[in-house]
């Protein structure tokens, strides 16, 4: 058999998780247009008869403007040492500084990288292969493939390409594993995705989503995930007037969670504010959600 460990690294918003989900044909990872949504690392696990690939979607790599910006890139760049690199680049947005400096990154690796050009379907297609010669410049990429991650363009190519580099290993997963991750970790953040999406800028990073209870009643599954959030005022957007949003993440939230889990979904959401760190840390140990702290 033949396995191995590929990470997924490159800017913020070029389609890291979006490409991730894709590759799997099922959602472990969430998407938004916001900046630095992936805070932890994720591994989700691809299977078939002849192969086992271990995808590792990845904070983006930028420049810092904070403590927790310099966290995230330290995240990413633990990854880069893997058997695979899968450096996506916005082919839409073009190479630029950002991609640059990811690629003096990976220059120091030394590991077999994959130049992907992802959102090729939002260029004109002339464009593609004079971007493809420019790009070929710049180092000794092992393929250049284009891709659309949110369509599934080309997709199943690259889960082909990446298998003729892989050498024959062990298994390291059993094939009921989809992902690294806890279900209650996935079940939080399908609820901070939504808040993200729904607020946009008007809420950071900083807002943390956890699982205060999961009962599986048999025909139902019934959740409570708390929000938590350092400012009183975050907490007055995410309620909304008359408690509107939050009842909107609430039902698009339930749409993932109902097809992840299988099973009819009850959610309660709700917001407290927690304003220093330390009394949330306090918070997490009281309600035995130590590995939030990871």
């Amino acid at each position: 058999m033949k396995s191995g460990f590929v990470s997924i690294v490159g800017r913020p918003n070029v389609g890291k998780s979006t490409l991730l989900n894709s590759l799997l044909e099922r959602k472990i990872a969430i998407t938004s247009d916001v900046s630095g949504t992936t805070r932890n690392i994720i591994e989700g696990i691809y299977n078939d008869s002849d192969s086992q690939i271990i995808f590792i979607d990845t904070p983006g790599i930028h420049k810092p403007q904070n403590k927790l910006g310099s966290y995230l890139n330290q995240k990413a760049y633990i990854t880069i040492d893997s058997d695979i690199i899968l450096f996506i680049v916005d082919a839409k947005e073009g190479f630029g500084k950002g991609d640059s400096f990811i690629l003096e990154k990976i220059k120091e690796s030394n590991k077999p990288t994959f130049l992907i050009l992802n959102k090729v379907d939002k260029i004109e297609k002339e464009s593609l292969f004079p971007m493809i010669e420019e790009l070929n410049k710049l180092y000794d990429f092992k393929e250049i493939i284009p891709v659309s991650a949110l369509k599934g363009d080309n997709v199943v190519d690259l889960i082909n390409t990446i298998k003729k580099y892989l050498k024959e290993d062990i298994k390291y997963y059993d094939d009921s594993v989809i992902t690294n991750v806890s279900r209650n970790f996935l079940i939080a953040e399908f609820v901070r995705e939504k808040i993200l999406h729904l607020t946009h800028d008007e809420v950071p990073h900083t807002v943390n989503c956890l699982v205060e209870s999961y009962k599986d009643k048999g025909s139902i599954i019934d959740i409570s995930v708390l929000v938590i959030v350092d400012r009183e005022n975050l907490k007055k957007i995410i309620i909304g007037k008359g408690g509107s949003l939050i009842k909107k993440v609430g039902i698009e939230a339930r749409r993932d969670l109902e097809e992840f889990l299988g099973k009819q979904v009850f959610l309660e959401t709700h917001v407290k504010t927690i304003e220093n760190w330390r009394d949330r840390e306090k918070y997490l140990v009281e309600f035995g959600l130590t590995d939030e702290l990871k």
